[in-house]
């Protein structure tokens, strides 16, 4: 099954299930974590519960993604109770890929760095027994809900960033109940959006790259990620696509299980907070800078990938300074 959140000719928020080219409306429920909490309490799950709040009106999809009244899948009535965070060096790329990266890895350890030593130890330790912990990858957080965009919204290029690049990813979309344990609503699509010119000056950068705007949607996959996923990256510029190319995720393309990602996350208590939302990047193995592209104002950054319904689009922005280095004033 796969829902999305969006607005009605009235402006007012809904929920909707995707039937084909339709959207069929919910009742009773504004938000996705609204139909979550409404299975939490009947101990339905959350499809389910969904299927139960079916009524008969249904709405023309494309018109609704032409108009912008598609939203995020997911969102938290208060942004600041939306969490969004992610792991890398998580991937295994292409059969190419695969096949430099190993060799790479036949050096000495003293001869490896840091990110090559991180993605042996996952290749090594990522994919442990079932109930067992296995090691920690990368983490990295990206802010909260207010930094989180759907369908056709700007991403946007801040003054001091360097770059603004896509990244196409599957990202886990989660809430903690009201006894502090997590579940799993269900994946979306997303473009974890960074600034890889800042991350390759040093890797010590990274956090400061990871500090972006990202987007996920139009769609909300209920029910089990396929362990071999299959899409497609693009980038368009005044309507003529400049760069296209494949990427591969699900399990049998990282060197971790979703599982091992999910533990190394919730482990840390503060991320089991009371009915927080937490949308979470798995990663990614392909990047347009990676084939020398630089992005420009304007630029359309398209992910599609069939299993997720309808492609995830967005434009980049480059705004103007909006924090100068002007001192900061004792209160």
């Amino acid at each position: 099954m796969h829902i999305v959140q969006f607005c009605d000719e009235s402006g007012k928020r809904r929920v909707g299930i995707v039937d084909g080219d339709r959207i069929v409306t919910l009742g009773k429920v504004a938000r996705t974590v609204d139909l979550a909490k409404l299975a939490l309490k009947s101990g339905e799950r959350l499809a389910a519960m969904a299927r139960k709040l079916a009524g008969s009106r249904s709405l023309d999809y494309a018109g609704l993604l032409k108009e912008k009244r598609i939203l995020a899948p997911v969102d938290h009535p208060d942004p600041a109770h939306c969490l969004v965070t992610g792991t890398g060096l998580t991937h295994l790329g292409s059969a190419a890929a695969r096949d430099s990266m190993h060799k790479k890895l036949e050096a000495t350890e003293q001869e490896l760095t840091d990110s090559l030593k991180m993605f042996k130890m996952g290749l090594e330790g990522g994919k442990p027994a079932k109930g067992k912990a296995g090691v920690q990858p990368e983490w990295f957080y990206k802010g909260d809900g207010r930094w989180l965009k759907g369908p056709g919204d700007a991403l946007e290029r801040p003054a001091y960033a360097l770059d603004g690049g896509e990244e196409p990813e599957v990202a886990g979309i989660y809430m903690i109940d009201e006894k502090g344990k997590p579940w799993r609503l269900g994946y979306a699509l997303g473009n974890e959006y960074s600034d890889h010119v800042m991350e390759r000056q040093n890797y010590l950068y990274l956090a400061h790259s990871k500090l972006r705007q990202s987007a996920i949607g139009p769609e909300l996959l209920i029910g089990p990620l396929p362990a071999h996923v299959e899409g497609m990256s693009r980038i368009y510029r005044k309507g003529q696509m400049i760069w296209e190319k494949p990427f591969l995720t699900g399990e049998a393309n990282m060197s971790h299980t979703l599982a091992n990602l999910e533990f190394h996350h919730f482990k840390y208590e503060p991320f089991r907070h009371p009915g927080d939302v937490h949308v979470h990047y798995f990663g990614t193995g392909t990047l347009s800078i990676a084939d020398g592209i630089k992005t420009e104002n304007g630029d359309e950054f398209e992910i599609d990938v069939p299993v997720f319904g309808k492609p995830l689009r967005n434009k980049l922005k480059i705004v103007a300074e909006r924090y100068k280095p002007s001192g900061m004033k004792a209160l």
